[in-house]
């Protein structure tokens, strides 16, 4: 009998960046975030991903690559973890821009923007 693993990489995208126990926050920054329109959906990233609005990805000028960040709404203390595959945001007064499902998941899909905290995961 023949076996053949699949890893259903949909399942994999929708997945979140989780935060582990003993993970160390370092903060890097209160200010505005806002989100990826799903018009982005499948442009290339500059770390050359594809950009996938299901995914827990951000853009920030400065963090490396692959970086996990704790996103913290400010306004309802709900957080979410993303991880950095973009640079940007080039909106003023912008710090971070995650995508549609991390916006979903700290409330900030309706408003487009949010007050939020940003922490640095080890």
């Amino acid at each position: 009998m023949k076996t053949r693993f699949r890893t259903p990489l949909l399942a994999l995208a929708l997945l979140p960046v989780l935060a582990q126990a003993g993970d160390i926050r370092r903060h890097v920054g209160d200010g505005m975030a806002s989100y990826y329109s799903n018009e982005f959906a499948g442009s290339r990233t500059a770390n050359g991903e594809r950009f996938d609005p299901a995914a827990f990805t951000a853009a920030h000028r400065s963090l490396a690559f692959h970086s996990r960040v704790a996103v913290t709404n400010l306004a309802n203390g709900k957080e979410v973890i993303v991880r950095i595959n973009d640079r940007g945001p080039w909106g003023k007064g912008r710090i971070i821009d995650i995508s549609y499902a991390a916006a979903r998941e700290i409330g900030m899909h309706r408003s487009g923007t949010a007050r939020v905290k940003l922490e640095l995961l080890d």
